[in-house]
């Protein structure tokens, strides 16, 4: 019976769905379905609500986001809260709507306050400011975690909330416009191996401090939750260590044998300085990481050089 349940992922093309599509393939306890988007707009209610109607999944994974760095999330305000406000409740809507009562909705750590206790636990959500670069893209994500927490509340509904740190995996966004600051730091340092540079250029002091997780353990834990019966509908998805961006800089340089000079832009912003989250809650139910750093970086710059390069 379960081989016949029916898994829609959101946002199959991204880093981290693209993950979770090739982890639950591998688990074979699913038929999984996804659209491209050409085939399925998910800003487009009428055809969100009528796709969900008439394939009536098991669950439903909501990775789809519009997502960026801090350049995309302070010139681009606008539309990363009505792009993400309106994914989030077409699917979740048009998933209860469905009869669907299992889904996992994919949060971030940047929802936390700028200024948060450390590490940062689920109840501190919402206790005080948020840091202004990514404000809008925090409070859509906010609310599409309201939105699950209520409606399972209100329906007796199994719509989870899972908010990873900092993620990096294969096919990830390498435009320095738009991207992360890990694969932004991938893309400068290989530039300048190609230029024959002998220094890269950081935002900010490169104080700032980290926590990254594997785009593959964000799957597990999808996999994990999403037909756990669980009292708590906000699980924080981490690995409980963090660096500064300095530092993740020179291991990249270590990965690819070169030592080049660190060099500072600080007219440039930080962004917040440390969001380490507390994952104790998703540890006690029994999910924890399995990549670690050294193993994970190894297969990000593998997947960049060979399928990346010439794209970036």
């Amino acid at each position: 019976m379960n081989s016949k349940k029916k898994l829609f992922i959101a946002g199959h093309n991204g880093m981290i769905g693209s993950a979770i599509v090739k982890k639950f393939k591998k688990k074979k306890d699913f038929k999984v379905l996804f659209e491209d988007k050409k085939n399925l707009d998910l800003t487009n209610q009428s055809d969100v609500f009528n796709y969900l109607k008439k394939n009536k999944p098991y669950g439903v994974i909501l990775a789809a986001a519009k997502v960026g760095g801090i350049v995309a999330n302070n010139t681009d305000r606008a539309s990363f809260i009505y792009d993400n406000l309106t994914i989030q409740s077409n699917v979740i809507h048009g998933s209860f709507l469905s009869g669907v009562k299992n889904l996992i909705f994919l949060g971030s750590s940047c929802i936390y306050p700028k200024n948060s206790k450390q590490p940062i636990k689920e109840k501190y959500l919402l206790s005080n400011y948020l840091e202004k670069t990514n404000e809008p893209y925090a409070i859509a994500k906010i609310a599409g975690l309201k939105l699950c927490e209520n409606y399972s509340n209100q329906y007796n509904l199994n719509y989870k909330t899972l908010m990873p740190c900092n993620a990096y995996g294969e096919n990830d966004n390498y435009d320095l416009s738009s991207s992360h600051f890990l694969p932004a730091l991938i893309r400068k340092i290989v530039d300048a191996i190609k230029s024959n540079k002998s220094h890269i250029v950081l935002w900010g002091n490169g104080k700032s401090l980290r926590e990254l997780i594997f785009s593959e353990d964000i799957a597990l834990a999808c996999h994990f939750f999403l037909k756990k019966k669980t009292k708590e509908k906000i699980f924080n998805i981490g690995t409980g260590v963090d660096y500064s961006i300095e530092h993740y800089a020179r291991l990249i340089m270590k990965h690819l044998n070169i030592n080049l000079k660190i060099k500072y832009d600080k007219k440039k912003p930080n962004g917040t300085y440390k969001k380490l989250l507390d994952s104790s809650l998703a540890r006690k139910l029994g999910w924890s990481h399995k990549t670690n750093f050294e193993k994970g970086i190894s297969i990000v710059i593998n997947d960049y050089l060979k399928n990346h390069l010439k794209k970036s």
